[in-house]
């Protein structure tokens, strides 16, 4: 996959024919890949080469004034999970003010059509230009008879429709099962490891403690059946986020991700790691002793190994 990497203001460019998918695409979940594939079989079927196009950073950081959005992948995930689709072309667009303005002809004009675009595919309701008045509805009226195009209805699960949104609410209200299940994978969660409080050796548990990306989401507070995979090597481990109630009698300004790596002992501090969420365990919770802490985290284990090893 080529990844090509637009600022406004471009350029005509000889690029070939393509179909193209349109969306941010934050999580790539299965709402996404229904569109994504719908656009690779239109490029199949037509002799095509297939193409997304992407934004970054997320519109409301730039349209809020600096507003935070927490994401369920950087950009560098995101372009990895594209590419495992098979397409062709990956175009990241810089969203800045100045595209902003952009009204809808001239993004179809300069983003569709002089970038040799002749199928577009996006869900139902995606919105391009300025304020978003640009739709689907409208699509062919600025398309001007130079670009077809499908709109995908919307992609449900439960009745309900799979979004980034839907997911992000998931993953604070602790219903990993379901988050997982509209990703149609195991959502992860990027992160540096870091010395903490040390507490972990001193009860018989030593944990990494993993300093996530600012910018990804970090699940509810509580105890998960997680894999860890640090220097391209995939260990499983129990993972609490949390405040550490039996240990703080003030809230910290942050939960603390801390995983207790199964059988595993070595120096692995300032390295990268990526915690992947498999199952929730249970919620956080006080404990009146560290003996009851620890006859606690103890089961907690258990259930990880028996949750991993299926």
């Amino acid at each position: 996959m080529q990844i090509i990497h637009l600022s406004h203001p471009i350029f005509k460019s000889d690029y070939p024919k393509m179909s193209m998918a349109l969306g941010f695409f934050d999580g790539v979940h299965s709402g996404h890949k229904h569109v994504i594939q719908t656009a690779i079989d239109h490029a199949n079927d037509h002799g095509l080469k297939s193409a997304v196009m992407t934004f970054d950073p997320h519109p409301k950081e730039v349209l809020r004034h600096g507003a935070s959005v927490k994401y369920l992948t950087n950009l560098q995930d995101k372009c990895a999970l594209i590419e495992e689709l098979g397409v062709d072309y990956l175009f990241v667009v810089a969203f800045t003010k100045r595209f902003a303005e952009l009204s809808p002809q001239q993004f179809i004009d300069q983003y569709i059509i002089d970038l040799n675009v002749s199928h577009v595919v996006a869900g139902f309701d995606y919105s391009y230009g300025r304020l978003g008045k640009g739709t689907m509805d409208s699509f062919s009226y600025h398309a001007r008879g130079k670009v077809t195009h499908t709109t995908v209805t919307k992609f449900e699960a439960d009745n309900e429709k799979v979004s980034s949104t839907r997911i992000r609410d998931a993953l604070l209200k602790n219903d990993l099962e379901a988050a997982n299940a509209y990703l149609g994978r195991h959502y992860s969660l990027l992160g540096t490891v870091v010395h903490g409080e040390k507490r972990g050796r001193t009860i018989g548990f030593p944990t990494a403690n993993v300093e996530p990306s600012d910018s990804l989401l970090v699940p509810a507070t509580g105890v998960y059946a997680v894999t860890i995979e640090i220097d391209g090597e995939i260990l499983n481990g129990v993972c609490n986020i949390g405040y550490k109630p039996t240990f703080h009698e003030e809230r910290p300004d942050a939960p603390a991700v801390e995983v207790h790596i199964f059988d595993f002992t070595g120096d692995i501090y300032d390295k990268d790691a990526r915690v992947t969420f498999v199952a929730s365990i249970r919620a956080e919770k006080k404990f009146d002793s560290l003996d009851a802490l620890k006859e606690q985290i103890n089961k907690d284990k258990q259930t990880a190994v028996e949750i991993l090893s299926t």
